[in-house]
This record gives C-alpha cells, sequence and structure tokens, in this order.
C-alpha cells in the first residue's frame, strides 16, 4: 500500500497518525498539496491510500477506519452502539467541524486574525467534544482506548488547538483529552513529519490561491450529529435565488429515464447496481417480519435506483434445499419436490401482491444451481480449502437416520432458551452445534437422540481469515453496512474462525461431488448463498458479468440480522476460496427484528400477520407497504400495533399527504377548469421551493445510504410544507378576491399542484399503486419518473389534470379492533372449531384420499420415511373419524 501525504497537510496528519498507530505496513509517498494523485479526480487529492490492486481510498477518514480495521483494533471491543456512534463522529468531523477548522485556519494563516475571531467560530463544536467526553466519563471518545475516531478528531484539532489559548480553561475533558492524544508516540511522529516550516508555507499559498471558505457559522453543534439537520438549516438569499432559477427551467431540465435492455447486464460508465434479498426457506409463508427484513426493504431500495437512472438488477428467489423442506414435507405427507412447488407459488402469489418489482424471481432447485455450486466446490477441493472430519451427531434409532440441525430441539447451551434450533438459537442469535443442545428431541418421533460419527467436509477458514480481514476491512470503509451488520461480522472474527462444515447427511440437497461423500448433500448455508448466482445464471446465460465484475457492480446484500454471519464471513470465504474475481458485497443492509403486538408472530397459534392473510383485510398493500417501512427495524427492535397502524394511516396519509394532494389537485379543477394556472412568484414562494429542494435532497441522502425509513420522514415532510403553505396563504378566499388576489391564489395552487407532482416521484419507491394513482389523476406523463437533487416545475401554466378523487380512506377502531383479535389467535380457533365440526362423510373422504397416496408410494417404492409420515398421517385421520362417529352416535 502506498500513502501519498504533502506536508502541511492537516488530511495528512490524520492518515500519517492512524498508519503509526495502527502499524500499517504503508510506503511513504511525498506529494505537494496541489497534487492531483487521484486520476478520475479533477480536483486535488494530496492525502491518498493507493491499495495494492489499485483502488484509490481518498477520503481521510476513511482511510483511517480502513487502516483501524486491518489491524483489527476498530469495533473489536466496540459493541454495535459504539460502532454505531463512531460512525455519527466520522459524519459530524465532516459536515460541521472541519468547515469550521478551514474557516478558522483560514483567518488565521491568510488573513493573520487571531482571539476572539477565530474562537467564536470554533467554540460550539469544541463544546460538543467537551459534551461528549463530560457525559461519557471515558478517557477517551468511544470508550477507555483511542479509536479512529480519536485521531480523526485530533488529527483536525491540532493546527489550531497546538496553541493552547484556543482551549477555554472551562473545557477541561476536551483539554485532558487533547494533550493525551498529543503525547501519543504516533501523533508526535505524524507532527514531526507533516507540520514543518516548510509545509506551514505550502498550506499558507495553496489557501492564498483559493477561495476563501465560508465564514459564517449559525449552525450550532447539535447534541447528536443527525442527518435530518441539513434539511432545516438557514437558507441565504442566494441559494434561494439559484433554487428558484432551477425551478424555472422546467422538466426539460431533468434526466430522461434509464430504459435499460433485456436481460438486464451491467453497462461500462453507469452506474451498475446489483441487489439481492436473502432467500426465504420455501416452507414458510412469510409473515410481516420477513417481508420488512429482507423483500421489502430491497424493493424500496431498487425502486429508488431506477428513479436515479441507475442500472439496476433486482433478484430473489426461494431456498429449496435442506431439512427445513424435508421436514415440511413430511408434515404433509409429500415429497420435497412437491412441498417446493407448492409454496414457491404461495411465495411468488404473496410478494406480487406487496407490489415486489424483482427483475426475477427464481428457486434454488435447477440444473444451474447443481452445477454452479459443484464448480465451486471443486475450485477449493484444488487449492486446498476444505477439510475432512469425523463429526459427532445425533442419531435417532427410532427413525433410523442421522438428524439435521432442523430435526433437533433442545434447551441452547449458551442462555439456556428451551426452543433453540440444531443450528442456531434464534433468541441469542449463537450459532450452535446440534450435539451442544441441552435435552435435545427429535422433532419427528419425540424421541430422544443418541450421539454417534459420521465423516464430514469443512470450509477451512482459518485459512481464509487474512483475505477475508483484507476484502471486509475495504468493504466496511468504502460501503454502506449497517452498524449492527458490522459489528457482528467483527465479533465473529474477533472470536477467532473456526473450520465449517459444509455438508450433511441428507437426501434432499445439492450432491457432493466427491467419492466418499456421495450419500451427502451440501449444507443449506454453503448452498444457499449460492442461489444467488444460479437464480442470475436462470435469469441470463451472461450472468458472470454480474458476479464475476467487482471493478463496476455494486452488490447490496437485504436481510434480517442472523443472516450476518453467513453473508459476512462465511459465503464472501466460500467465493475468496475459489481464486476467481466475484463480486463480493459492498453494502451489507440488515434489520433488526420486527415483533408482532407484545409477542412474536406463530403461524402455528395464529399469532400475527402472515402474508397470505394480509389481503384479506380489506386493508390495501400500499398502506401495509407504507406502515412496515414507517417502522422498519433499522437499529432496534419494533413491535407491529394495530392501534398505531390505524393511526399513521389516518394521520400521516389521510390528514398530511392525501390531504395535500386531494386538496391541490381540487382546487385546480374547481377554480381554474383543470387547467394549472399561471405563477408569479414572490420571496415567500421562492422560500419553500428551497424548503421543498432540501427536503428532496435530503430525501436523496438517506436512500443512497439505504435509510429507508428516514427518508420515508422527508416525503412526510414534503407534503407538511404544502399543507403549511396552503393554510397560510388561503387560495379559496383569494380566489374570490380582486384580480391581484385571483393571480396570488393561482400562484399558491399552481405551486401547490407541483409539490403533489413530486411527491407522486418520490413516493413512488414505498407506495407505487398510490404514486400511480396520484399520476394518473394529474396527467403526469411517465417521463417525468426520475429523481435528481433539484425540484422543478413539472406542471407548467396550461397543463391539464384528470379527475381528482381521495387517495386514502379511514381506518375505523370497530374494524382495527376486529383485526385485533383476528390475529391475535382467533383464526386458529376459529379453525378449531370448523375441524370439529366436521362430519364423518368429510374425513371419509379424506381418509380414502390418504390411503391412496400411502398405496401410491409404496408402489413407487418411494423412501421409507416417506411412506412412514403418509402412514402417520392416514392413521390420525383414521382416529378423527372414529372420534367423529362417536360423537354423531351421542347426537342420535
Amino acid at each position: 500500500m502506498k500513502l501519498h501525504l504533502s506536508e502541511g497537510s492537516p488530511a495528512g496528519l490524520k492518515g500519517l497518525a492512524a498508519a503509526n498507530a495502527t502499524e500499517s505496513p504503508v510506503e511513504l509517498q511525498w506529494v505537494s498539496l496541489e497534487a492531483h494523485v487521484v486520476p478520475f479526480l479533477t480536483h486535488p487529492q494530496s492525502t491518498v491510500l493507493q491499495l495494492e490492486d489499485g483502488t484509490f481510498l481518498f477520503s481521510t477518514n476513511t482511510i483511517c477506519q480502513y487502516f483501524f480495521r486491518l489491524s483489527g483494533k476498530e469495533m473489536s471491543d466496540f459493541g454495535q452502539e459504539q460502532s454505531g456512534f463512531t460512525n455519527q463522529l466520522f459524519e459530524w468531523e465532516a459536515t460541521e467541524l472541519e468547515p469550521a477548522l478551514s474557516a478558522a485556519l483560514y483567518l488565521l494563516l491568510v488573513q493573520g486574525k487571531k482571539g476572539e475571531e477565530i474562537l467564536g467560530i470554533i467554540k460550539k463544536p469544541l463544546n460538543y467534544i467537551e459534551q461528549i467526553l463530560t457525559k461519557k466519563s471515558t478517557p477517551y471518545l468511544t470508550g477507555e482506548t483511542e479509536s479512529a475516531a480519536d485521531i480523526v478528531l485530533w488529527g483536525s484539532l491540532f493546527p489550531l488547538l497546538k496553541d493552547e489559548s484556543y482551549l477555554p480553561d472551562e473545557l477541561q475533558a476536551l483539554r485532558k483529552w487533547f494533550q493525551t492524544m498529543s503525547l501519543k508516540e504516533y501523533c508526535k511522529k505524524a507532527v514531526e513529519a507533516i507540520w514543518t516550516p516548510k509545509g506551514l508555507l505550502a498550506l499558507k499559498a495553496y489557501l492564498q490561491k483559493h477561495p476563501a471558505p465560508n465564514l459564517t457559522f449559525e449552525k450550532p453543534a447539535t447534541n447528536e450529529p443527525k442527518e435530518e439537520d441539513s434539511a432545516q438549516r438557514h437558507l441565504s438569499e442566494e441559494e434561494i435565488a439559484v433554487i428558484a432559477e432551477v425551478w424555472s427551467r422546467g422538466s426539460a431540465s431533468l434526466p430522461k429515464p434509464w430504459k435499460p435492455q433485456h436481460p438486464i447486464l451491467p453497462v461500462e460508465g453507469m452506474k451498475n447496481v446489483l441487489i439481492t434479498s436473502a432467500l426465504p426457506y420455501v416452507n414458510n409463508v412469510p409473515h410481516l417480519g420477513n417481508i420488512i427484513g429482507c423483500v421489502l426493504s430491497a424493493d424500496t431500495f431498487a425502486r429508488y435506483c431506477r428513479l436515479r437512472n441507475w442500472n439496476t438488477l433486482y433478484l430473489c428467489g426461494t431456498d429449496e434445499y435442506g431439512t427445513a423442506t424435508e421436514t415440511k414435507a413430511m408434515e404433509e405427507g409429500l415429497t420435497p419436490q412437491q412441498i417446493c412447488d407448492k409454496y414457491y407459488a404461495v411465495h411468488d402469489q404473496i410478494y406480487k401482491w406487496f407490489n415486489i418489482s424483482f427483475d426475477f424471481f427464481g428457486r434454488t432447485t435447477t440444473t444451474q444451481q447443481t452445477t454452479i455450486a459443484q464448480d465451486i466446490f471443486h475450485c477449493l477441493l484444488k487449492r486446498n480449502f476444505l477439510l475432512t472430519e469425523t463429526v459427532d451427531q445425533l442419531k435417532c434409532e427410532k427413525c433410523e437416520r442421522f438428524l439435521a440441525d432442523r430435526f433437533v430441539e433442545g434447551t441452547c447451551p449458551f442462555c439456556n432458551y428451551e426452543e433453540a434450533r440444531g443450528d442456531q438459537c434464534d433468541k441469542c442469535g449463537k450459532l450452535i452445534n446440534a450435539t451442544e443442545l441441552k435435552k435435545p428431541v427429535c422433532k419427528v418421533c419425540q424421541g430422544t437422540p443418541v450421539v454417534r460419527s459420521s465423516q464430514h467436509l469443512f470450509l477451512d477458514l482459518p485459512k481464509l481469515e487474512e483475505s477475508l480481514e483484507k476484502w471486509l476491512a475495504l468493504s466496511q470503509s468504502t460501503g454502506d453496512w449497517t452498524p449492527n451488520a458490522r459489528y457482528i461480522a467483527r465479533s465473529w472474527i474477533r472470536d477467532g474462525l473456526k473450520p465449517r462444515c459444509i455438508t450433511r447427511d441428507l437426501k434432499w440437497g445439492t450432491p457432493v461431488p466427491l467419492d466418499g461423500f456421495r450419500d451427502k448433500v451440501f449444507y443449506v448455508w454453503f448452498d444457499a448463498p449460492i442461489g444467488y448466482l444460479s437464480i442470475a445464471a436462470n435469469y441470463t446465460d451472461q450472468w458472470e458479468k454480474w458476479w464475476k465484475n467487482p471493478e463496476q457492480v455494486q452488490l447490496y446484500n437485504f436481510m434480517a440480522k442472523d443472516n450476518v454471519p453467513f453473508h459476512s464471513v462465511v459465503f464472501p470465504c466460500t467465493l475468496l476460496g475459489t481464486g476467481d474475481k466475484y463480486t463480493l458485497v459492498n453494502h451489507l443492509i440488515a434489520t433488526e427484528y420486527l415483533n408482532y403486538e407484545d409477542g412474536k408472530f406463530s403461524k402455528s397459534r395464529g399469532v400475527g400477520v402472515f402474508g397470505d392473510m394480509a389481503k384479506d383485510t380489506g386493508i390495501p398493500s400500499d398502506i401495509w407497504r407504507f406502515y412496515l417501512l414507517y417502522l422498519r427495524p433499522e437499529s432496534q427492535d419494533s413491535a407491529f400495533s394495530w392501534t398505531d397502524l390505524m393511526t399513521k394511516n389516518n394521520s400521516e396519509l389521510l390528514n398530511t399527504l392525501g390531504n395535500f394532494i386531494n386538496r391541490a389537485g381540487s382546487f385546480v379543477c374547481k377554480f381554474f377548469g383543470g387547467h394549472v394556472p399561471a405563477m408569479e412568484l414572490n420571496q415567500d414562494d421562492k422560500r419553500l421551493l428551497a424548503h421543498i429542494t432540501l427536503e428532496l435532497r435530503q430525501y436523496n441522502y438517506l436512500l443512497e445510504k439505504v435509510k429507508i425509513r428516514e427518508a420515508l420522514r422527508s416525503i412526510l415532510n414534503m407534503a407538511r410544507h404544502g399543507n403549511h403553505y396552503l393554510q397560510v396563504n388561503e387560495p379559496w378566499k383569494h380566489i374570490k378576491g380582486s384580480e391581484a388576489d385571483k393571480k396570488r391564489a393561482g400562484t399558491v395552487i399552481g405551486v401547490a399542484v407541483n409539490i403533489a407532482s413530486l411527491l407522486s416521484v418520490v413516493l413512488q419507491p414505498y407506495m407505487p399503486n398510490v404514486s400511480a394513482t396520484i399520476q394518473q389523476q394529474l396527467s403526469i406523463p411517465a417521463d417525468y419518473n426520475v429523481v435528481s437533487n433539484d425540484f422543478v416545475c413539472t406542471l407548467p401554466a396550461g397543463h391539464q389534470i384528470g379527475t381528482v378523487t381521495p387517495l386514502f380512506q379511514k381506518l375505523e377502531a370497530e374494524q382495527i379492533e376486529n383485526l385485533r383479535k383476528r390475529f391475535g389467535g382467533g383464526q386458529q380457533k376459529a379453525a378449531a372449531n370448523c375441524d370439529a365440526t366436521l362430519g364423518s362423510k368429510t374425513l371419509q373422504e379424506e381418509v380414502a384420499k390418504q390411503d391412496n397416496y400411502v398405496q401410491q408410494l409404496k408402489a413407487q417404492k418411494a423412501e421409507k420415511q416417506q411412506i412412514d409420515a403418509a402412514v402417520s398421517k392416514l392413521g390420525e385421520l383414521q382416529k378423527q373419524l372414529s372420534l367423529a362417529g362417536g360423537q354423531e352416535k351421542k347426537k342420535k
């Protein structure tokens, strides 16, 4: 690695101190402050890290993070909350502290100012750092030991605070922290190399050649650096004038929507975005938590990417191999393939109803899956990344089979949760081996299994750990990983990687193509992520242009947090081990869990709303989408609440969003015959345009960072601005006044309906049906479905709109209470009552049908376990028939 530095560069102080602190093996390259080190940047950038593969890191904060993560020091000892705060500090430093310090440094070095003029600019940021250190009562910003955040803030502050007259006496915690950092050997060496007399002269000359930074800093340092503050900042008259001028350019200034060819393939020179959501198990009907955790979140982001004209491919499919499918097949007396076919259709119908815009929704039971998985296996075998070990497994002697993970349940050895699975505990999230379970039980026959030995293949994760560390450091430094994903990945590495078994003693799965193991299949967590590749291969035979193209493709993975270890460690190690240039995840987006009211979703107990039930509630799919995204568990668990759903629908949608759009359109129809009136903007109108523009830019910023829930607030804020604008200006009164009053009413209504037009576009990722309805009502051309950073007039004077009708309906308390009862276990009780009243005639038909099925299985010489399951079901039906017959005799 080469670290390019300049004498006199404040950014260089941070980069060199971080390299020294982490003992990173870098070769120093000294350049001038005017150097263009990065060939594709138009402005000088002298502090640059050039990686061995030619990649350039030119954000100093990113460089510092990279050094710390590469060394394993960053976030190895911190929890998820601390790592999230570290990221907040980086963002605050870049957006608030650095601009203030740049202005102060310009005053000091170029204009020769001193004292209060400089202190006045930096005092508020200094107070904020003092608050952090005082509140935490720790010697460093994020804890008991220094982190990358300490070096970044120290490096920014040093050029001024080395003169202690700029360190107010009352800021004792800050003074102590700064002095402690300045005495660190790695900081002292950085100062000696960077902050030289020659360097100071070079910095002064550099500053004199460039425009003075903004010297007015009205924005106070906040207690917590939050992104939404930027949408509320003070606007200068110059900014307002520029925004109004851009607005006046109209729709001609919008880029034309990108229309990709099919199949969609990466395009050189474009931003190519590949999106996957965790493959849902085929045997489960997804509940609302499953839907928001992967497919709906990914769909929202995919729709946004398309609005930005990014070349986007969104893939998903059902995960169909493994023990879960075998278990379900046994329960229903079907073959595994029949189960897969049955539930694939269920999933497909649910996602279509929720309007999930997959470019392709596939499945893993395909020849492409077998071919690609076995090819990857052979590469790992050839490159000596596989081990053979004898494994103790649980075997049910009654069922005469080794029990795979999903066939075993018991007490978790870590947290004592009594319903832990044989591969992972749902309560504490730890991965476990089935033999570690306390009080294990066979889920098939409820018997107690015994421990027996079997030979298996393992992926040698320790051998791949160094490669994983390098990739992970780069991916987390340059990509958007959610704090929980960062923490979980780092905790795995901190605890030390261990060889991971990749085979299972099952029949239903991808066969292992190796002598001695041909009676086994690949373990689902080795096999399932390869499904992303095979689903792409089913979509196009040019799939490698997406999956072996890391230079041109940005990969986003969406999932719930329990899937993070496999996507951040196991699957990347699998692909790294092949030696091929696979596209690895750049942005890993993991949610926490969505709970149901005060508990968990449970299909067996009839608790919670599942995907196949949502459409039977009478509530449109877009309302479900809105509410799930509104409470998306981005940083902590959240809970679905019927009362809250009613509240959000009636307040945010009906009263705020729907009310504004309906009023804006209705006024055009009522007062101007359906034609958008002429608009003559005054300063208040232009100021409104500026506020809407800031909200639009905030919306873009948040969605680029995949902060989906927060971006939804920006949409609602636009509607609130619009409602307030109408209330203050009262166009329904002005329309009855003088000609000047009528013109004013026309301007207000014209601006309002244009805000409604913008809302129809930014709402599309969240509520596509509502978006389409608004666009139909306002007669908005399809070419306007593109998002930029500018709010422009898309509905000019004279544009004719269509018929405007209300977008949303009120949810009534009685309706909601009935639904709460129905989905609080009520449907299970109803089903039980229905079963109890089944007559003997119906049961006789079921017994005859099942008996016929058993005979077919025997004639086909099906596997013993499948026949046994079908016979067991037949026996249960016969018992029910006997009981029903007895009850009917009693009635007679």
